[in-house]
């Protein structure tokens, strides 16, 4: 009893003693990273930023191979800070901070110091030394990647100007990869301008890209009678063709444009052979040369292949021997016309399409076909234009003359002296009005004034004196023409002088691929309307043009009624002088001007003149549509010699006065047959 007593105490006592021993030892010193409050956070990143460094490997090895996920990832993220991310990266304006991974715009700072940009916030995280970053450089392929990443945003982006420039960027460098982006920019898109280049766009692409042969024929179609540049750069590769040889019959899948014969025109015999042999299909075919040198390779005492040399003269024994001689393994073999026939008639010759469905094949052919018809009848229009624009030159320089030469009768060889003159004129004026629309104002009345003195000048002092004398008339025009040419180039020299067209006229109106003309060339018609108009009320409606047209059907009733002729021809030709000045000022605009000016449309305008009928303005005005559209339709027909178009057409002159001698509109009234 007294044991177990004893035991229980003594148990007891152990457990009171354990238990003071672990309320004496003593607390470990809490050390300063065991603090939690003082424990410094990771920082937090930014959704975009962990986008980044979830592929940190594949930006940092930059391999067009591997890379494509990181850009799909950012792309498709949903976030507004993808643009920016896609835009510099893009653009190498990427930067990586080395001591972390992360990933920032850069800004230059001061000295070698960068200020990183925080893509999640847009604003500054702090600065960086240049040596502890690095700049993404992505090449070529990684940066088309991206570009091609970003016309999803671009095309939908806020602002016109930016979409405006993804979809010209689209229109010079598309792939397949754009079509389905594109296709989503159209419905949202609100300005109708870039609306339609979208649409015209997703046509394009859809026909070059789309999987579904049904979609493709039904763009080709859409776009059938378009006659641009782009359309039929994508429809002429659908219908390109590439020469192939098949064993056999081709494949039923091969899309046949045709099948060649060999021995044809298309397809000569020798050249079909040279195919199977390049394609590894029947052996290469020996020369003659190539005989030969075997043959004297293989000479042994004198004979080649059991034949003797002095033999070998003849092409029979020269087959014979080298035949031997390839049967021994010596040579490689010779191939009869027999072999090569039958290498032939085992195989097939074709053009085959390089688009591979039949139906897209036909609807381009279809599509180009109408394309063709347009591309003529555009042509044909636009050359008209070009003819109406010249036609108006020539009346603008021949209708002077037809006052001259029309009323007075007068072969004046100095009127293209007159426009020479009128065209130096706008240069002179420009020299001291720098503003070139008030310029041309200025010079057009100026260009008058100056040439009407001028041929007012040159009838008093000569033509006055040498009516109805056309022969010496039509010298001394021809000395003062040479007189003037001289002078002028004293005076400005032999370089051409620039009269510049204001800004407004520069550039040209384009209808389509096909058709335009210059804004200069549409402005000198409407200045040849102007004048015809101002002619026909000078003529009909003042006393100037009664009593002209009064001298002009009779002088001598005239001068019995109380008109002075004298008066009258100076007017008429002093107004004549004049209006080629201006003349001048218009040609000038497009055409050098040097004192030789002149002479390039003297000869033209005495045809204009000539061919519509002496004396009638509607007939010069004719005339200078006969002119104008003849020599434009003869330079079509023969643009590589210009000089044949002159002599053709003056040929078309020759023969159409021996059928019409007065002109398209001849003078009528008592003085008409004079």
């Amino acid at each position: 009893m007294l044991k177990r007593i004893f035991l229980v105490v003594l148990w007891a006592l152990l457990l009171v003693s354990a238990a003071q021993a672990q309320t004496e030892v003593p607390s470990p010193a809490p050390t300063e990273s065991a603090t939690p409050a003082e424990i410094a956070p990771a920082p937090a990143l930014g959704p975009i930023q962990t986008i980044l460094q979830t592929h940190l490997e594949a930006i940092e090895k930059s391999s067009r191979k591997t890379i494509g996920p990181a850009i799909d990832a950012v792309a498709t993220s949903g976030l507004p800070q993808a643009q920016a991310v896609l835009e510099a990266w893009q653009a190498k304006d990427m930067w990586q901070r080395k001591s972390d991974g992360l990933f920032f715009r850069a800004e230059k700072a001061e000295g070698s110091a960068y200020t990183l940009i925080d893509f999640d916030t847009g604003e500054a995280a702090g600065t960086a030394d240049k040596a502890d970053i690095d700049q993404l450089k992505p090449n070529s392929g990684i940066r088309a990647l991206i570009g091609t990443a970003l016309v999803t945003f671009q095309l939908n982006d806020p602002s016109r100007a930016k979409r405006a420039d993804a979809l010209t960027s689209l229109e010079r460098d598309a792939n397949a990869d754009l079509l389905v982006p594109l296709r989503a920019s159209i419905e949202p898109e609100e300005d109708p301008g870039l609306k339609a280049r979208k649409q015209r766009l997703e046509r394009l692409l859809t026909i070059s890209y789309d999987p579904d042969p049904e979609a493709r024929i039904a763009a080709i179609g859409d776009m059938a009678g378009d006659t641009g540049l782009d359309v039929r750069g994508v429809l002429n590769p659908l219908v390109a063709t590439t020469l192939e040889v098949f064993e056999g019959e081709p494949p039923e899948a091969t899309n046949i444009a045709r099948k060649l014969r060999p021995g044809s025109d298309a397809l000569p015999r020798e050249a079909a052979y040279a195919m199977l042999s390049d394609a590894g299909l029947a052996p290469p075919r020996i020369s003659a040369e190539a005989v030969r040198a075997a043959l004297i390779e293989n000479i042994d005492e004198g004979v080649v292949g059991g034949v003797p040399v002095a033999e070998l003269s003849a092409p029979e024994q020269r087959v014979a021997a080298y035949t031997a001689l390839a049967a021994a393994g010596l040579v490689p073999p010779y191939l009869t016309d027999e072999a090569i026939d039958a290498a032939l008639d085992a195989h097939s010759f074709a053009l085959v399409y390089a688009e591979p469905d039949p139906g897209v094949t036909d609807a381009a052919r279809g599509a180009l076909t109408r394309i063709a018809t347009r591309v003529g009848l555009n042509q044909a229009f636009d050359l008209g234009l070009d003819a109406l624009s010249l036609a108006s030159i020539y009346f603008l320089a021949a209708i002077g003359l037809a006052i001259t030469f029309g009323v007075m009768g007068v072969i004046n060889m100095a009127h293209g002296e007159f426009i020479m003159m009128g065209a130096y004129t706008g240069y002179v004026v420009q020299q001291y009005v720098p503003n070139h629309t008030a310029s041309i104002a200025v010079a057009i009345p100026l260009a008058f004034a100056v040439t009407f003195l001028a041929g007012v000048a040159l009838e008093r002092l000569v033509i006055r004196h040498l009516y109805h004398r056309p022969l010496e008339t039509l010298l001394a025009t021809f000395g003062i023409s040479i007189a003037l040419q001289q002078l002028f180039k004293n005076i400005f020299g032999t370089q051409a002088r620039p009269l510049t067209a204001p800004d407004w006229l520069g550039g040209a109106w384009v209808m389509n691929d096909v058709v335009s003309i210059s804004y200069i060339r549409i402005a000198i018609f409407v200045l040849a309307l102007m004048f015809l108009g101002l002619f026909l009320f000078i003529m009909k409606k003042t006393r100037l043009g009664l009593e002209t047209r009064a001298v002009t059907q009779n002088p001598g009733m005239a001068a019995a009624m109380g008109i002075n002729p004298g008066r009258v021809n100076m007017l008429a030709f002093g107004l004549g002088s004049g209006i080629a000045g201006i003349a001048g000022v218009a040609i000038g605009l497009f055409a050098k001007v040097t004192s030789e000016l002149g002479s390039d449309y003297i000869v033209q305008s005495f045809m204009t003149v000539v061919v519509g009928g002496v004396g009638n303005i509607w007939g010069t005005l004719l005339g200078a549509g006969l002119i104008g559209t003849l020599q434009k339709g003869i330079e079509w027909l023969n643009p590589s010699n210009t000089l044949a178009a002159q002599t053709y057409m003056i040929i078309f002159i020759i023969i159409f006065i021996q059928f019409r001698p007065r002109g398209i509109i001849a003078l009528k009234g008592r003085a008409a047959g004079d």
